[in-house]
């Protein structure tokens, strides 16, 4: 077993509990709990799901960026060299982590802060906020995963 199948294996299994994360979240979680939760369990909900989710997302960060950037050096020696679906992978991956932490550290504080104090209708406002950085991560992710598996192809 070599370093880069290991690191491809590394990439994709982050992006995987990540972006997959994210889907089951917005697609089939978030419809089915504003169908049969009222606003109290419902945030109460997501705060419990985003506390176990979001662990996994920083280590998905953590490995997506030690194993792209090993895989970058090792077979482009850096950007210089790198073919352009790699910059738009690595450009759009730096948004997402970005924006997850605006969510991490700001509007997901807030709804934990909401939920704790029973403020539903604050914990509502952050909770949309999330949901509409998450739709928004969700759709650059699902473009990163097309530039990862189309790239070579479509722009070389």
């Amino acid at each position: 077993m070599n370093i880069m199948s290991v690191s491809i294996a590394l990439h994709v299994l982050s992006v995987v509990v990540w972006v997959g994360g994210m889907f089951f979240a917005y697609v089939c979680l978030r419809p089915a709990a504003a169908t049969v939760l009222e606003p109290p369990q419902r945030l109460t909900l997501w705060a419990q799901t985003f506390a176990r989710f979001f662990p996994f997302v920083w280590l998905a960060i953590i490995f997506i960026l030690f194993s792209g950037y090993l895989m970058l050096f090792t077979l482009w020696g850096g950007f210089a060299k790198a073919p352009v679906y790699v910059h738009i992978m690595n450009g759009l991956g730096i948004v997402m982590m970005l924006i997850f932490m605006h969510v991490f550290f700001a509007a997901y504080k807030r709804l934990r802060e909401a939920v704790a104090i029973q403020d539903w209708p604050a914990g509502a406002k952050k909770l949309a906020q999330i949901r509409l950085l998450i739709g928004i991560n969700l759709s650059i992710g699902i473009i990163v995963i097309l530039a990862a598996t189309m790239g070579r192809a479509l722009l070389g």
